[in-house]
């Protein structure tokens, strides 16, 4: 019902007279808006409208897939099908080859893992965020999920 402007004072006993609430919804406009509505019954509805809206997000994570440049096959496999696991569950995958002590001589093998790792998770996220590089002793990428799906 549109009661056109009307003064406050005659609102808010129209709002009584219904046992309703006067809410002002447009504060800045001139003159103020307002609604007669139950405010208990509106503030239920926006937070399980809010609610619901949260429910239906996904917050995305980073995994993290931990492994040595001297992995075996059924390790680096095990740790390829866990990746491609966290990809199609919408989150980040961190992919860290750890060196350790005179490791880092060695960390050209690193790199080479980490390219083959990129290589074969290709079919599952050709998206790249970070290209492996050396942070510290150890070498790091990250592989984000496909936003097609």
């Amino acid at each position: 019902m549109n009661h056109g402007t009307v003064p406050t004072p005659k609102a808010l006993i129209m709002a009584q007279e219904r046992g309703l609430d006067l809410v002002v919804v447009s504060p800045n406009q001139s003159p103020p808006v307002a609604k007669i509505i139950d405010w208990g019954k509106y503030k239920y509805e926006t937070e399980k409208r809010a609610k619901e809206a949260r429910k239906k997000q996904h917050a995305v994570e980073v995994k993290e897939v931990k492994m040595r440049y001297k992995i075996d096959t059924h390790d680096y496999e095990v740790r390829l099908k866990s990746a491609k696991k966290f990809l199609a569950q919408q989150d980040k995958v961190k992919l860290v080859v750890m060196l350790r002590g005179r490791e880092i001589q060695h960390n050209k093998l690193a790199f080479d893992l980490a390219k083959k790792f990129l290589s074969d998770m290709e079919e599952v996220s050709p998206l790249i965020e970070r290209q492996p590089m050396l942070e510290g002793k150890n070498v790091v990428a990250i592989l984000a999920p496909n936003a097609g799906k």
